[in-house]
């Protein structure tokens, strides 16, 4: 694959209709990023483009990450769009509401580490193959680990397990993109405030049995954090990073 060296970086943000996935997405086109801008829901990404008013810089791509077809169909609309690929931000993931482990249905099991582990794995070959044979080669990949990457909450071994599994991941592809010039990193994520983590200012389980509202922090906090990573020259990477509310309890008794 030949290519040329644009001055303009290439970025695919996955799970970019909302959350974490449009507050980073913004960012980087605000940082003079081209997006493509992949999700299972057209609106949401839509909305996420016009919100950042730069049209030129944003290719929007219904995507289930889950489905091999179309992660395939994905990298190649991006490929036949901007030629190359610079940064993939794995951050599409679902979850499941807390519920007994002995109660969990296998299918929900399945689907959750369907999108969160299936899908992070489908993305980041994809990005390996582009970024292997593009000119300059090589890229940055960044996983969304979350701090249930490390410690979990109760009644949620399904979304733990799979963000252990994008932890193991993430080691993997960091040692396999050495050889390509592709630095993989992580972001473990803690209680940034979005639609879907609204709830803990309400309040939500606690190991103790209790149910307790949490501190939050801003969403910009994260696309700062990928900003940086992003900014990194191939030849040095962030590993695991950890970007968490402040007075969240996850160090120490809480």
């Amino acid at each position: 694959m030949e290519t040329t060296e644009s001055a303009v970086k290439i970025a695919l943000v996955t799970g970019a209709g909302s959350g974490i996935g449009r507050a980073v997405a913004q960012a980087l086109i605000g940082a003079g990023y081209s997006v493509v801008l992949a999700g299972r829901n057209r609106a949401m990404l839509d909305a996420t483009a016009a919100a950042a008013q730069a049209p030129g810089a944003t290719l929007v791509v219904q995507t289930d990450v889950a489905d091999p077809v179309s992660v395939e169909a994905l990298f190649a609309e991006t490929l036949a769009r901007f030629g190359r690929l610079d940064l993939l931000f794995n951050n599409a993931g679902t979850g499941i509401p807390p519920g007994l482990l002995e109660d969990l249905e296998p299918d929900q099991f399945s689907r959750v580490l369907a999108v969160n582990v299936t899908g992070t794995f489908l993305c980041t070959q994809a990005a390996f193959r582009i970024m292997k044979a593009q000119t300059p080669r090589g890229g940055r990949i960044i996983n969304n680990g979350s701090i249930s990457a490390h410690i979990p909450r109760p009644n949620s071994i399904a979304y733990t397990a799979s963000k252990h599994a994008v932890t193991g991941m993430t080691k993997s592809a960091a040692l396999d993109g050495r050889k390509y010039d592709i630095a993989c990193g992580q972001i473990d994520i803690g209680n940034a405030l979005t639609e879907m983590a609204a709830a803990m200012t309400v309040g939500v389980p606690q190991a103790n049995g209790t149910i307790m509202a949490e501190p939050t922090m801003d969403v910009r906090a994260v696309a700062d954090a990928v900003l940086y990573m992003a900014g990194l020259p191939l030849s040095a990477n962030v590993p695991f990073m950890t970007v968490m509310a402040t007075k969240m309890p996850y160090l120490g008794r809480g």
